[in-house]
């Protein structure tokens, strides 16, 4: 598993992470889910080693990642930026791909490039922001490293185009079950795919749950405001919305259908409307 223990990094005045411990274990997929500014991406950086923690200790299997290649090499960041020559063509970066990483399967890498409509005569320079995710998608998922973590892995993807990664991704992590942790702002898009979620505020791990657990801890009560809030009096309210003269309280806890008055009405917390209510300042 990788482990994060007691892990801090600053920048300057501003703590991005604050003793963060967390662990993600093999076989599983976690969505990393934050606002922005709230540390998804440095705490990514720092278990890859592209940051050095302040504080605290970062292993992998066991294997301290401080510049130690054999814990690195178990560990595949896909981020927003390609990171090869731009005058290189995309069959030439697969190949380099796997030279870095011996456990590439390249057959896997072809199969995904033509799912995704990738000319892998093309150069680097000439993708779009769009080609360019599904470019990284291909590298990411043919890795073969245990570890996969995927930064906003669907950045300018039209919906199409995202529905065939979702798909294409489940097919994979059945036939080859690594632990990918998901960092993202598409939330709701993502909530059926992720296992647990971990979600960080302010630099802080504020939860770490099964996703189904989670949602299945709360619900939404819907109706006239003055009826609403008599019924929820005592309740714990985690949020609100208004409109006109309804309102939807977003509350812990399961409520028996036959004790709602009518007018009210029942339905199951969704995972966007749960981050929204838990990371608002």
């Amino acid at each position: 598993m990788i482990a994060i223990n007691n892990v801090s990094k600053s920048f300057g005045h501003v703590q991005a992470v604050k003793n963060v411990s967390v662990e993600f274990l093999p076989g599983k997929i976690y969505g990393l889910l934050g606002r922005n500014g709230a540390g998804k991406s440095t705490l990514l950086n720092l278990i890859t080693n592209r940051l050095f923690a302040d504080a605290g200790e970062i292993t992998v299997d066991g294997l301290p990642v401080l510049e130690n290649d054999q814990a690195l090499g178990k560990i595949y960041l896909m981020g927003d930026k390609n990171y090869y020559a731009d005058s290189m063509k995309l069959k030439n970066a697969l190949f380099w791909a796997s030279q870095f990483y011996p456990n590439f399967d390249m057959e896997n890498a072809k199969f995904l490039a033509k799912e995704f409509g990738l000319d892998l005569n093309k150069k680097v320079k000439q993708l779009s922001t769009g080609m360019g995710s599904m470019f990284r998608l291909t590298v990411a998922l043919s890795s073969g490293a245990p570890y996969v973590f995927l930064d906003e892995p669907v950045l300018g993807l039209d919906a199409v185009h995202r529905d065939l990664f979702y798909k294409l991704f489940l097919e994979q992590f059945g036939q080859k079950p690594s632990c990918y942790i998901i960092s993202t702002h598409l939330i709701e898009e993502v909530a059926g795919v992720m296992e647990e979620v971990v979600i960080i505020k302010d630099g802080e791990i504020l939860l770490q749950q099964p996703t189904e657990e989670l949602l299945s801890a709360g619900c939404t009560l819907t109706g006239p405001a003055a009826l609403v809030d008599e019924f929820t009096r005592g309740k714990e309210i985690i949020g609100q919305d208004s409109l006109g003269g309804m309102k939807s309280v977003y509350i812990m806890g399961q409520i028996e259908r036959s004790a709602l008055p009518q007018g009210i009405e029942v339905s199951s917390l969704n995972l966007q409307q749960l981050f929204v209510q838990l990371t608002k300042e």
